[in-house]
């Protein structure tokens, strides 16, 4: 496993549907070396008492973005950019474990992105599937970018914002 830190710069953000919107919190993520302890990140920045619907996303200057949705008891589901973002990064490494992929070490790197995880996670919430690959496939657009257009189409845009 890659050591950290990899150079790269990392913002994380986690967010909590209320009955006004959202609330957010900038999330830690520097301690974490198994994928429970990006939950329990998130749960502490945020204050989860119960089943409520958090996202946190994670974006890793120029390569790659995640999504994790966290509800309750239920298992976290995990949309992820790029299959390939745990070959240089530990943080990736843990993504790509909760979105259920190990990266290609055979694939030279520069082929492109592949998107992997949970496609459906946001269909509720205004983003189907189609829409969510599309996105993060978009030639030139930043992980940063793509999270922006994401929190704007699910209405948390100016909480991301704020915490940027």
């Amino acid at each position: 496993m890659p050591s950290r830190p990899s150079g790269n710069s990392v913002f994380s953000a986690a967010f909590v549907r209320t009955g006004g919107g959202w609330n957010g919190a900038e999330v830690d993520l520097s301690e974490a070396e198994i994928a429970d302890d990006l939950g329990d990140a998130v749960q502490e920045h945020l204050g989860l008492t119960g089943d409520e619907l958090a996202l946190l996303c994670v974006e890793m200057e120029d390569e790659w973005f995640a999504i994790v949705r966290y509800q309750g008891d239920l298992e976290p589901r995990t949309f992820l950019s790029d299959a390939q973002a745990g070959l240089s990064d530990q943080l990736g490494e843990l993504f790509g474990e909760l979105a259920g992929v190990a990266p290609d070490k055979e694939t030279p790197a520069g082929l492109g992105v592949r998107p992997a995880g949970d496609f459906e996670l946001l269909n509720d919430l205004g983003v189907s599937s189609d829409e969510l690959v599309e996105l993060s496939m978009e030639e030139g657009a930043l992980p940063g970018d793509t999270l922006s257009v994401i929190a704007e189409r699910l209405a948390f845009a100016d909480e991301l914002d704020r915490l940027r």
